[in-house]
């Protein structure tokens, strides 16, 4: 039976890409925002959510991390990073070399991602945030006539019938994001996937009481195990200021020995210590997902 993914939507996201990349045989499910993905697993409407977590330009995507700790429990699956491209499109109605538009629209990384090319060529020009940047194409495809502009990639042009003005106008040429697979299930990944690659366990570490030296020891105890880490990002538990929780991802997968040894000692010295997940990590490349 055929599994079904829910991801950011609409159609010619990033998101969907990347599902299309891991995924290229199952049912997909576009939804609203990164939340409605999430809940869509939880209630069990769906068996995998398929969201973004980290892009190389503007970091962290918040809204999924805070959501996986503070609202549903879906343990992490798998990792896809797919480099992205960004595109400066119009309805072909406005497709003329001197077009200028009252507005620009695209979700609020792709307009980070892209604050030289709107500075030196839009200078003036209003930018609105939306929840993706193909729904920042669906909307100038719905308004043939308005002054309006989108910022999205290639296949969010084709999708919607929009015609690319200006190709690659992110800041910076290495740009990639992350995006996590959760579910409640266990997922097969091969017949799609090739060579070997990492595994990454994320842990989620709430320190005790503040004191000097208190972090330190926290990343003592995978130092000496020589536990290579991957990121260490600190997030506000939302119980009052300076009250933090940090995300640590461990670069191998969640071992018998290693591993469990660092959460016992960082469990004794009054930490809370849960496992976001132990999984693969996969790249795009030239279309094909390898790990």
């Amino acid at each position: 039976m055929t599994s079904k993914i829910a991801f950011l939507g609409p159609k010619a996201t990033f998101t969907d890409l990347a599902v299309s990349r891991l995924f290229p045989h199952h049912s997909k499910f576009p939804m609203n925002t990164i939340p409605d993905s999430l809940d869509a697993v939880r209630d069990g409407e769906v068996n995998h959510a398929l969201v973004p977590i980290e892009n190389a330009l503007e970091g962290s995507v918040n809204i999924t991390m805070d959501y996986l700790v503070h609202e549903v429990t879906l343990p992490i699956k798998g990792e896809i990073t797919i480099p992205i491209q960004q595109h400066y499109m119009v309805h072909p109605n406005q497709a003329y070399p001197d077009f200028k538009p009252d507005m620009v629209y695209s979700h609020s990384h792709a307009i980070a991602q892209c604050r030289k090319f709107l500075h030196k060529d839009l200078s003036g020009i209003s930018f609105e945030y939306v929840t993706s940047t193909a729904a920042a194409a669906k909307k100038v495809m719905e308004n043939p006539d308005a002054k309006i502009a989108a910022i999205a990639n290639e296949t969010a042009a084709e999708e919607y019938g929009l015609t690319i003005l200006n190709r690659n106008i992110h800041d910076y040429e290495h740009n990639h994001t992350k995006f996590i697979v959760v579910s409640n299930d266990d997922i097969d990944f091969s017949g799609h996937l090739a060579n070997e690659g990492i595994s990454k366990t994320t842990l989620m570490i709430q320190l005790p009481a503040d004191h000097s030296g208190q972090l330190h020891q926290v990343l003592s105890a995978f130092s000496w195990r020589k536990l290579n880490l991957s990121k260490i990002e600190s997030r506000p538990m939302k119980t009052g200021l300076g009250n933090y929780f940090f995300i640590i991802d461990i670069e191998m997968a969640l071992d018998e020995v290693l591993i469990p040894g660092a959460i016992s000692e960082l469990e004794a010295l009054g930490c809370t210590v849960s496992v976001m997940g132990s999984y693969p990590c996969f790249t795009v490349q030239n279309g094909v997902a390898h790990r």
